[in-house]
Formats: C-alpha cells, sequence, structure tokens
C-alpha cells in the first residue's frame, strides 16, 4: 500500500508537538520509546495524511492516542471517530487513553498496549537465506526410516 502524501505543514506541526508534549504524553513516552516495549518501535507525534498520530507502531498497525479534556466534546468526539475511521481505512487499530488514564494507571495503559499489539502483531516466519538453512533439516524430511548422519 502506498504512503499517503504528509504536507510540509503537518511535518512543521508534528515537529512542534514533539517538543511541547503534554505531561502524560511524556511519561508515557518513556515507556514506548527505545523499543523498551516488548521490542516494538514506536515512533511519537508522527504526521500520517491528513493526522498526526500521538504513537504509532508500525511494525502492527497500532495507534496510540493520549486525549486531554477538549477531547470530551461533542465536535471533537466526532472528529475523533473521523480519524479512527480513516486510521481503520488503512488497517489501523486505534487505542485512546485519557491524560488521567496514563497519570494515575501506567501500567494498565502499557499493559493495555502491549495486549493490543500482541494481538495485532502478525506471525512472524523466519525463512533460511537463498542457498542457506540447516542441511540435516532438510534431510530429516525427506524420509522417516533414514536418520542424518552425525560429523
Amino acid at each position: 500500500m502506498p504512503h499517503d502524501e504528509v504536507s510540509e505543514i503537518q511535518r512543521h506541526r508534528a515537529k512542534r508537538l514533539r517538543r511541547e508534549m503534554t505531561r502524560a504524553e511524556t511519561l508515557l513516552w518513556r515507556y514506548l520509546k527505545a523499543d523498551r516495549l516488548a521490542g516494538l518501535a514506536f515512533r511519537r507525534q508522527t504526521p500520517m495524511g491528513h493526522y498526526i498520530a500521538d504513537f504509532v507502531a508500525h511494525s502492527c498497525k497500532l495507534i496510540v492516542e493520549v486525549d486531554g479534556e477538549s477531547h470530551d466534546f461533542e465536535e471533537r468526539i466526532r472528529h475523533d471517530e473521523q480519524r479512527d475511521q480513516w486510521f481503520a481505512s488503512r488497517c489501523y487499530r486505534v487505542l485512546r487513553f485519557t491524560n488521567d488514564d496514563v497519570m494515575r494507571n501506567l501500567e494498565g495503559v502499557v499493559l493495555s498496549i502491549l495486549e493490543a499489539a500482541e494481538q495485532a502483531a502478525p506471525l512472524s516466519l523466519t525463512l533460511p537465506r537463498k542457498g542457506g538453512g540447516n542441511p540435516n533439516a532438510s534431510a530429516s524430511l525427506t524420509s522417516d526410516t533414514d536418520t542424518p548422519e552425525e560429523p
């Protein structure tokens, strides 16, 4: 799937939001940065199309939003629903927490994020490199009666 265009205005806005994160966002970022949460690589204040996601892990298509009091108003709730639908149309799951959730129950928030990431994570199959692999493994698949010789 091709990436959506991101305007320079959105890029500058995202940079400003990174510098001006709320206390709750800063606290949560300490847990999400540097692959500390199950090795997931989260990015903060990431422009995506016409929106900026607070935190996103592209590997498992998970977005985490930390909302302040302004998200309690009906107009803002409708706007958030439109955002969530846009992200969902690109196969991203959105988790929303309030600033208060993060400040009062950080461990619970982190656990919820981890559970959602585990549910969303695609199966990872490790394939051998071209010409590589374990020669004994292929020999053991060819016949049930033959046993591979040990060196």
